[in-house]
C-alpha cells in the first residue's frame, strides 16, 4: 500500500470526513531511509521539477566541527544511542541527535543524513 501525506480520514471527534476527490500522485510519500554504518552508499531520487534528491544509505566517516571551527573527516567506531529509536542502536541505524563513537570522542550527528546526503556532526 502506497505511504500517503494527505490529512486524516477521521475528524478530532472520531467523525469522518467526506473525500472530495482522489490521492493524487504528489501526495504520495516515501519510506524512510534508515541510514546504516558501512561503506559509503548514495541513492538519487528524482523529485518534483525533475529535480534530485540524495540519500544516503551507508557512511562510515563523520564530519566533525569541533570547538576551533573546523570541520575535520573522522571514522565512526560505534553507535553509543539513538533517541529516535532505542533500537536503532543495535542496527547501527543514523539519524539526527544520534550519539556515536569516533577515533576523536563522543560526537552528535547534527545533519538529517537520510534526506541531505551527508553526515555532519559536533563533538560532545
Amino acid at each position: 500500500m502506497a505511504i500517503s501525506q494527505l490529512r486524516s480520514r477521521r475528524n478530532v471527534t472520531g467523525s469522518r470526513y467526506v473525500n472530495s476527490r482522489k490521492k493524487k500522485k504528489y501526495e504520495l510519500g516515501r519510506t524512510p531511509v534508515l541510514t546504516k554504518l558501512g561503506k559509503k552508499v548514495i541513492k538519487q531520487v528524482r523529485t518534483p521539477g525533475n529535480n534530485k534528491k540524495v540519500k544516503l544509505l551507508n557512511e562510515e566517516f563523520i564530519s566533525l566541527v569541533g570547538k576551533d571551527k573546523k570541520a575535520t573527516k573522522v571514522k565512526i567506531t560505534s553507535v553509543i544511542e539513538n533517541p529516535a529509536n532505542r533500537h536503532y542502536v543495535r542496527r547501527n541505524i543514523l539519524t539526527k541527535g544520534t550519539i556515536v563513537e569516533t577515533e576523536k570522542g563522543k560526537a552528535r550527528i547534527t545533519s538529517r543524513p537520510g534526506q541531505t546526503g551527508s553526515l555532519a556532526g559536533v563533538l560532545v
